[in-house]
């Protein structure tokens, strides 16, 4: 698969799923822009896309600011003047209790980061996506189609939400010649554990829950979601839209995750 010559702006893309998926594209000829919060981060990533020898824009920015998101479009089209496909890869877990007091103030967060900056960087976009007849990728997860765990209605309801989105703009912008899908991963091996102030030796357990939940008994690597993303993106899939596709290792296949 060729991108040569297309212009990709990756959200969440300092680390884990998102830099490898601007790295795939930047490897198949592909003007990537990275965006992130964590600049030293998407320093190394932008080097990694740099060695392919393609243009890289890196744009650090909170994806929960609205002036941020425009800044992210306006800067792309400036430098590149087009945009051929946008990941919307950018989200946060948090889980809580709906008994909890803070509830509301997680679901707040996660809605925001994991949804509404998705809804808003695409409304800048879409016009520009309109133009190339471009795609549009949405990274959400198996948490939107069962409950997996106890105490995980903000994330579930944050993806589930996400992939209604994308078949709602996938039949509004099918007429226009863009197409919209959503890959749906299991659990990968990223630092989204991590980030959620998890203790290390704590790490290791969960991801050792987490295998135990598939049927495969492996966890994936961001590699193999970038795979998908880079399929659904090419002219491999141009009869895709609306989709849900999901790679889990089988996980939805065993249902709820082992408690211990």
């Amino acid at each position: 698969m060729s991108f040569k010559e297309k212009v990709v702006v990756v959200t969440g893309s300092s680390s884990g799923i998102g830099a490898s998926i601007a790295i795939q594209f930047a490897a198949e000829g592909a003007k990537v822009v990275i965006v992130g919060r964590n600049e030293v981060k998407l320093k190394t990533v932008f080097e990694q896309c740099e060695k392919h020898g393609n243009q890289t824009l890196s744009v650090t920015a909170d994806m929960n600011k609205d002036e941020d998101i425009k800044r992210i479009v306006d800067e792309t089209i400036k430098r590149f003047g087009k945009i051929d496909v946008l990941v919307n890869n950018a989200g946060i877990g948090a889980s809580a209790s709906i008994l909890a007091e803070n509830a509301l103030e997680i679901f707040d967060k996660v809605i925001s980061t994991n949804l509404r900056s998705a809804v808003c960087i695409t409304n800048l976009a879409a016009p520009h996506l309109v133009k190339t007849k471009g795609n549009i990728i949405n990274i959400s997860s198996i948490a939107s189609l069962g409950v997996l765990s106890p105490n995980n209605f903000i994330y579930g309801a944050s993806k589930a939400g996400l992939d209604h989105f994308t078949r709602c703009i996938a039949l509004e912008l099918a007429g226009k010649g863009v197409r919209v899908n959503s890959v749906n991963p299991g659990p990968v091996k990223t630092d989204i554990i991590s980030n959620m102030g998890v203790s290390e030796s704590y790490q290791e357990k969960i991801w050792n829950i987490m295998k135990k939940g598939t049927a495969l008994d492996r966890i994936a690597e961001p590699e193999e979601i970038a795979d998908i993303v880079l399929f659904l993106a090419s002219d491999k899939a141009r009869s895709i839209t609306g989709s849900i596709y999901v790679s889990d290792n089988g996980a939805l296949l065993k249902g709820l995750m082992p408690a211990e």
